[in-house]
């Protein structure tokens, strides 16, 4: 072997060493970590040292042939950017090597200033950063406990109804100028106003006419008794209820003045059940078989409120063993991104853009309770996960992908590229996990199952939109909605084609 062969294998080894590091960890609250790292001055010249031999051979001097000045001059020269290319590996490294120790379990990304570091003239390399962690608790007693498990019947009338929810999507709508009935839709404007004065507008939101109507920061009972027997041209005047988790706590709980203006009243006329309605709505061959399309989608949403429930029961044990206490700055944080989780989550088990709107404004109106017990579910499911070895395999994300590529009508590798786009990948990873240690749990439990009694009309009919009734200084973001399952297919592919 020549010496420059044994060189080459020996500097490649030493660049493969460990470094040597000197970390402070510090708790200043519950979930989150200071971290003092120290790396020695030796290690600094090392990284230095590999850094100038990769780039004197071929290091573009004026004077000098390509790889043919001298290495002081090169280093001169080229001085801040090495340093700024070994800087950026010591961070790299380094943290690495603290991941990989697990002396903490993170939930975010190290937040320190980048720029505000620098090497050292002389002396150790040092740097801090601020983590959020898990939360540190005995996990709880799990095994053989008692759980009730609601079981959710889907009858004809069932399938009806959301047969009626699919068509009013796509019946024709025509102005009247007769009374609005309930069924009907409106055209409406808002003005949500404090002491006469108005806080904020809505433009133009095409709304049912059901008995309430929701919004990100409030509700407005009674709207369809306040609106019913309006006409067009009219306004009507009513009351909505800032919600307790809105933004601006000396808000929560006070009445606002709103003034709707009704543009238009809109009445719906379903289509008939033609061949080529059928075959437009979804290559669908039949009316029985949209039926059976529609009657899937219900019992996938049934299974789910039952494995919510089952989910609810579970963790409402178990937290009550487990203690441990969540800073608010970490839940709000978690907010947006426990969102956008439980759209998707929502969106593979077959809930519509309305269902979902109303989801979304229930938890933005009480975003901070929402958050909290969802990050305590989370904790909890994922550290038994941990004990247990249950991790989500790649042949769970694809049958994920899988089925929500077959409930929307859209190629498999297209589902998964849009997930990774938009950063949703570890927020499916982390359902899967947690499905499957809910699944642990129920094994081992002693579970007795009861019917679930729905008597119809004693829930109030909602409608939800996304509005600010109380000013924000920047717009929320709207959860994207995708995969849509139990509407129509042809309208996924022209989601699909627009974005082509």
């Amino acid at each position: 072997m020549s010496t420059s062969t044994e060189n080459q294998i020996t500097d490649v080894a030493e660049e493969k060493k460990p470094l040597k590091l000197d970390i402070k960890v510090e708790s200043p609250q519950a979930c989150l970590r200071e971290v003092i790292v120290t790396i020695e001055q030796s290690e600094v010249q090392r990284y230095l040292k590999n850094a100038y031999d990769e780039l004197v051979p071929e290091a573009q001097v004026p004077g000098f042939r390509n790889g043919r000045a001298p290495r002081k001059l090169v280093e001169k020269q080229f001085k801040d950017r090495v340093e700024e290319q070994v800087k950026g590996s010591l961070l790299m490294d380094s943290l690495a090597q603290i991941t990989e120790a697990d002396s903490f379990n993170a939930i975010g990304e190290p937040n320190f200033d980048y720029n505000a570091i620098n090497i050292p003239e002389s002396g150790d390399f040092k740097f801090q950063f601020e983590i959020e962690v898990r939360p540190e608790f005995k996990t709880p007693e799990w095994k053989g406990i008692k759980l009730n498990k609601p079981v959710e019947e889907i009858s004809d009338d069932d399938v009806q109804e959301a047969l009626d929810r699919v068509l009013a999507r796509y019946a024709t709508l025509e102005a009247t100028d007769g009374p609005a009935e309930v069924g009907d839709k409106l055209l409406i404007t808002a003005k949500f106003k404090l002491d006469g004065k108005v806080l904020t507008s809505m433009d133009e939101e095409r709304v049912d006419l059901d008995d309430r109507l929701s919004f990100s920061d409030a509700v407005c009972e009674g709207f369809g008794k306040l609106m019913v027997g309006v006409k067009e041209g009219e306004t009507r005047s009513g009351k909505v209820t800032v919600a307790d988790g809105a933004t601006d706590e000396a808000m929560r709980g006070k009445e606002l003045d709103v003034v709707f203006s009704v543009v238009e009243v809109l009445k719906l006329e379903h289509p008939e059940m033609t061949d080529e309605f059928l075959a437009e709505l979804g290559d669908f061959e039949s009316e029985q078989e949209l039926r059976d399309f529609v009657r899937d989608s219900l019992t996938r949403q049934a299974d789910y409120r039952t494995q919510q429930a089952v989910r609810k029961t579970v963790v409402d044990l178990l937290a009550g063993s487990a203690d441990f206490e969540l800073p608010a700055t970490l839940v709000k944080r978690q907010t947006a991104r426990e969102l956008e989780r439980k759209v998707l989550e929502l969106r593979r088990n077959g809930f519509d853009d309305d269902m979902i709107r109303r989801f979304v404004n229930a938890s933005r109106q009480n975003a901070q309770a929402t958050t909290e017990s969802a990050l305590r579910e989370h904790f909890i499911l994922e550290q038994i996960a941990e004990e247990q070895k249950i991790d989500a395999e790649e042949a769970d994300y694809a049958a994920e992908i899988a089925l929500i590529a077959q409930q929307s009508d859209v190629p498999e590798r297209r589902v998964r590229a849009r997930l990774e786009k938009q950063g949703q990948m570890d927020a499916l990873r982390n359902q899967i996990v947690e499905r499957k240690v809910i699944e642990l749990v129920v094994e081992s439990a002693k579970v007795t199952e009861e019917p679930v009694d729905k008597k119809t009309g004693e829930e109030p009919s909602e409608f939800a939109v996304y509005h600010n009734v109380l000013p924000t200084k920047d717009a929320e973001a709207i959860p994207t909605a995708k995969y849509a399952d139990d509407s129509p297919k042809e309208a996924e592919k022209k989601t699909e084609r627009d974005e082509d």
